[in-house]
């Protein structure tokens, strides 16, 4: 008996139980699809985190002050002017101090509580702010504290629905604000990132926040971008030692702001993400182990039902490797047409949930060749394990016990 004839065989036994046969490989369904889909689901994730972390600047780091309670941390403009000095830090390309607060932000009947965002030009540099009508803040209008505004896309939403903001003024605590930008939706999946209005920081300091110190000119965060990405522990280093000269920290005490990278933030979030794509992909496994089970179950009855015919085929000339191959190659079919439906089942779920949006978040799930190819191997190396015991169970039944078999 060659190939082709134990596949023609095996079609046949399994065409003959189409109930038993289906209910036979729904584990190996289930278990694919559950891999395939929710492993796909994961790395869709990863790359929305990603691009996030992306967005907020590949080189990026961002300097917060510890404290603002009096002894406490707190940065100032001219901190964020003294790291600009290339001679004390190469390693730093581009410097943007800011400010964040909350106001009532007004345009005739509609009002809505905002975040305000006092900021500089070089934000757009480090952080991706791409606009999609008008123009950025420039540094023309931080020079001369002008009453400008641009808005992020929810915000030009809520209070201008699907008019055009530009050219239109609203009031921040009561002051106007001329638009002059909108910027492109953005989105997250950490709640309105789009929901903002940015102004020059020297507006905000001068009418919005009116707060000094004697260090000077109090911000809430620096946002520095290094030279490249090799460069970015050196510029850590560089910006640790300026900063504690200049709030005269002695050595050995702790520092009175902290360093945020990026980098480390998206390594960390990344290790969570595989240990919860391992922890959901064993999930699938435990259900392809349970369907290599059914399919073990199934071949050692079907082995019981067809005693007399192995023992009639075994006595016109078959060998112990003719049966061994035949009732391997039905384990194998039957894993392998649970993992293809699967694999159906997942495309189909992928494809269902891929650009979804729930809330602000943008729900991806790209089903990859990999992901399949493993799966689908996977399933037919369990069908084959599964059906090795009774396929050698059948090929030594002895054919003068299996012919008087009833």
């Amino acid at each position: 008996m060659n190939l082709w004839e134990s596949i023609s065989s095996s079609w046949q036994a399994i065409y003959t139980n189409k109930m038993r046969s289906a209910l036979t490989v729904l584990g190996i369904v289930i278990g694919v699809s559950a891999v395939v889909f929710l492993v796909s689901f994961g790395r869709g994730h990863q790359a929305n985190v990603g691009a996030i972390f992306e967005q907020m600047g590949a080189n990026a780091l961002y300097v917060a002050a510890l404290g603002t309670t009096p002894g406490g941390g707190r940065l100032t403009l001219e901190d964020a002017e003294a790291l600009t000095n290339r001679n004390r830090a190469p390693s730093i390309a581009v410097v943007a101090p800011g400010t964040d607060t909350r106001a009532n932000v007004v345009y005739g009947n509609e009002k809505h509580i905002l975040a305000i965002t006092g900021v500089t030009p070089e934000i757009a540099q480090i952080a991706s702010y791409p606009i999609a009508e008008g123009d950025f803040i420039s540094q023309q209008d931080v020079m001369r504290r002008a009453s400008v505004a641009v808005l992020g896309s929810d915000a030009a939403s809520d209070l201008f629905d699907t008019m055009s903001p530009l050219g239109e003024s609203i009031r921040i605590g009561g002051r106007k604000f001329e638009i002059i930008g909108v910027v492109e939706e953005r989105g997250s999946m950490f709640g309105r990132a789009d929901d903002f209005v940015m102004i020059p920081l020297s507006t905000m300091q001068s009418r919005i926040m009116t707060q000094t110190s004697a260090r000077g000119r109090p911000v809430q965060t620096i946002a520095i971008q290094a030279v490249s990405t090799e460069e970015v522990d050196a510029a850590m280093e560089q910006i640790t030692a300026i900063l504690r000269q200049r709030h005269h920290i002695r050595e050995g005490e702790d520092d009175d702001f902290r360093i945020i990278d990026l980098r480390e933030i998206l390594n960390r979030m990344n290790q969570v993400l595989g240990i919860f794509q391992v922890f959901i992909g064993s999930v699938g496994a435990i259900s392809l182990v349970v369907g290599g089970i059914g399919i073990m179950n199934i071949m050692l009855v079907s082995v019981t039902e067809r005693t007399r015919e192995i023992g009639i085929r075994k006595a016109v000339g078959a060998r112990r490797r003719d049966i061994l191959r035949q009732f391997l190659v039905e384990s194998a079919m039957l894993s392998l047409a649970g993992g293809a439906m699967g694999l159906t089942m997942a495309w189909l779920g992928c494809l269902l949930v891929t650009g979804m949006q729930l809330g602000d978040y943008s729900v991806n799930a790209p089903m990859s060749i990999d992901i399949a190819v493993i799966a689908l191997s996977v399933s037919i190396f369990i069908g084959l394990t599964s059906g090795i015991y009774p396929a050698y169970r059948a090929a030594r039944l002895d054919p003068i016990e299996s012919l008087r078999h009833e």
